[in-house]
């Protein structure tokens, strides 16, 4: 259980590092850049790819994801800093409905009683945790974490989509994705600093540089979790989501001070009756 405790915490402390990036006036497009080099660097010294098997990786899914990512990347800052950590972080996590979704209607699955409880339980909590705390928020602040469950739910379905067509290893196509993601970013920032005169600051590298080390972190104690409890892939998938929602909450709470109503409240507590029944359906199709 110490590598979901390790993922869960690196994913939290991206969130902190997105909502501190605008406190400290930090670039996000050229953080969220490098975030991509250290994160590629980070698997080529853990994962160790076959060099000729990185050009190997399905062009088209790999292209999407490593175009849509750095997007979601930046998706993402924008809701932590404008909605807060709590909403982003359960927007994103409840965004695993979407590839189950898809699932029905794509991959033909069937689904089971606590399966469409689940469902239902999901789509409450996002009604609840986005409804407004009081006429002093914007609620066009809101249109953010709707993105980010989106936009994470179609990455997912993606994901899925190139796992079910892989002959390399899941991990060398990741570190493919990462540098595909670095090249896009990287043009979109010399696009700014060239023709609309941003100014470029070795700063935001670090702080890049930084991100990434926790975003890949995040991935990597993910994936030893799964190696570690292979047999309880249910255990993990619960524990990872429903330690993020719970620590996300309580560090937007605490620390930022992010103001809750009860209805919200309420929200967080279906958003986790939704992961345990989705959790349980897992274990009772198995």
């Amino acid at each position: 259980m110490i590598y979901i405790l390790f993922s869960v915490c690196c994913s939290v402390i991206v969130s902190i590092l997105l909502k501190l990036a605008r406190r400290y006036k930090i670039n996000v497009l050229q953080a969220v850049s490098f975030n991509y080099v250290a994160a590629a660097a980070l698997g080529l010294f853990f994962f160790r790819p076959e060099p000729a098997q990185l050009l190997q990786a399905p062009p088209l899914l790999s292209l999407s994801l490593g175009i849509i990512l750095p997007l979601l990347f930046l998706i993402l800052a924008s809701s932590v800093s404008k909605a807060g950590i709590v909403k982003t972080d359960i927007a994103q996590r409840l965004s695993l409905f979407i590839p189950i979704i898809a699932a029905l209607y794509l991959f033909g699955e069937s689904f089971n009683t606590l399966k469409i409880a689940g469902l239902v339980a999901g789509f409450t909590a996002i009604i609840l945790i986005l409804m407004k705390h009081s006429g002093k928020s914007k609620s066009q602040h809101f249109i953010f974490p709707i993105l980010v469950f989106i936009g994470f739910g179609v990455v997912d379905v993606l994901f899925k989509q190139l796992a079910s067509h892989l002959v390399i290893p899941y991990t060398t196509v990741l570190v493919s994705i990462f540098l595909i993601s670095f090249l896009v970013s990287i043009l979109i920032v010399l696009y700014r600093i060239f023709i609309k005169r941003e100014k470029f600051q070795l700063i935001n590298v670090l702080c890049g540089l930084i991100l990434g080390a926790f975003n890949f972190g995040n991935i990597l104690f993910y994936l030893k979790a799964h190696r570690a409890l292979s047999a309880e892939p249910s255990t993990v998938f619960a524990a990872m989501n429903m330690g993020v929602i719970v620590a996300g909450s309580i560090v937007g709470v605490l620390i930022f001070k992010e103001k809750l109503s009860k209805t919200n409240y309420f929200g967080i507590v279906m958003a986790l009756l939704a992961i345990l029944l989705i959790t349980l359906s897992i274990h009772h199709a198995v």
